[in-house]
């Protein structure tokens, strides 16, 4: 950690952005605690002061360097400094003058809409926020122009591209999504901020600077389904073999699928049902289960059920199954057929289609959202319907499979 004896003249030589492209502190030698915080994406560097307070390591920003001199700075972190000690957490300059930052915007929506938001939303949101937007996040919003949003823009765009020999993706919708999440912070700040200025990202829809992204249409082919089916029944995992062929059979989102608990599954009614806050949509999504579908996952039931209650338990984290990467990727040696779990969700819609089902009974089956739709508020459709419906098109990828159902079943029935 660089510690310099800070100096008007220094500040002002301390190069920003730090070439390392991360945020680098330079500690003063003289005040333990103060020092200057350089930005590793812009040119910002600002004052900042530095202690723990109880069990945590409390940082509060004094402001911009050039906004306050260097003895301003310091006499202030001195203030700051004699408050940390009792154990007071100090406001910065900002907070005193009533600014909403942009972490405090983050934070307050979150908790705002935490009842309305899928956890899986919100730590998204959390996560592009602060790992693209971190230089930005104890700046007032009043502060961020639209120059500053086109120029991150491109830079999160470009840094991506050059870490694709990494192995990165592009970095097109990672910039929009983070864009995207601001331009919605911005929107809920706006609602409680009288003077707030216009939302800085409306530059890049006025523009058409938006990065286009063509939808994907990768899936898993009729004339592939037999070699590819094949490879899956012939994984070694065979929690990960069911799992795919779950969401082969269903449709199902990965995170639906993954997270399915016990408790979701009705193996006598032959139903899965999905509580809302597990749904995309935010509404309980009921999926009747095909013949295969109820063998397979009453097989996985003889296994025996772990103490969470998952159907597709792990030792990680969350207690499920994540991604099975490393199948997919043995899958695509033997095959040569590249997929990722949610290809498999457009290959049972598109046999699905394929089988003259009407648009609306497809947007049931597979948990789309019905808003704005008025005809779908006066279709009801029955449980016996819509089972009827998946077990069209289970029957049909069966077929495109070229797996007689005698030993489909039986692969099923021998799960672990």
């Amino acid at each position: 950690m660089a510690r310099i004896r800070l100096s008007e003249s220094k500040i002002q030589n301390i190069r920003a952005p730090n070439p390392d492209g991360k945020q680098v502190i330079i500690w003063d030698d003289q005040l333990r605690g103060f020092g200057v915080l350089v930005s590793g994406k812009t040119n910002s560097k600002s004052f900042v002061v530095q202690r723990d307070v109880g069990e945590r390591a409390r940082r509060i920003t004094i402001g911009r360097v050039g906004e306050l001199t260097l003895d301003e700075a310091r006499d202030d972190a001195i203030a700051k400094i004699k408050e940390m000690r009792k154990g007071i957490v100090p406001k910065s300059e900002r907070e005193m003058r009533g600014d909403m930052t942009l972490q405090q915007a983050l934070d307050s929506y979150l908790k705002t809409r935490h009842n309305k938001l899928r956890p899986k939303s919100a730590k998204d949101y959390r996560s592009c926020i602060e790992r693209h937007l971190e230089d930005w996040l104890d700046y007032p919003l009043r502060g961020i122009t639209s120059d500053d949003v086109e120029r991150r823009h491109r830079e999160i765009q470009e840094k991506a591209q050059k870490n694709k020999k990494k192995g990165a993706t592009k970095g097109e919708a990672m910039a929009n999504g983070v864009i995207r999440t601001l331009r919605i912070l911005w929107n809920f700040a706006n609602r409680r901020i009288d003077d707030l200025p216009p939302n800085p990202t409306r530059r890049l829809g006025e523009e058409k600077a938006w990065y286009k992204i063509p939808p994907r249409k990768r899936l898993v082919k009729n004339t592939e389904l037999p070699r590819f089916y094949k490879a899956v029944n012939g994984l070694k995992n065979k929690m990960q073999r069911d799992y795919l062929k779950l969401l082969l059979f269903t449709g199902m989102r990965r995170g639906e699928a993954a997270g399915l608990k016990w408790a979701e599954v009705d193996l006598d009614e032959k139903v899965i049902a999905i509580p809302d806050h597990r749904t995309k949509s935010g509404k309980e999504l009921n999926i009747p289960m095909s013949s295969v579908v109820h063998d397979l996952l009453k097989a996985r039931l003889k296994v025996g059920r772990d103490k969470k209650g998952f159907v597709f338990p792990s030792h990680g984290k969350s207690g499920h199954l994540e991604e099975p990467k490393s199948s997919l990727r043995i899958v695509a040696k033997k095959t040569g057929i590249e997929i990722s779990p949610h290809d498999l969700r457009r290959t049972f819609i598109t046999t699905a289609e394929s089988c003259d089902i009407s648009y609306l009974a497809l947007k049931m089956l597979v948990g789309h959202s019905l808003e704005g739709d008025v005809t779908a508020g006066y279709v009801i459709p029955t449980p016996e319907r819509l089972r009827e419906l998946n077990q069209k098109v289970t029957d049909r990828l069966v077929e495109l499979t070229k797996t007689p159902r005698r030993k489909l079943i039986s692969d099923i029935a021998a799960t672990e």
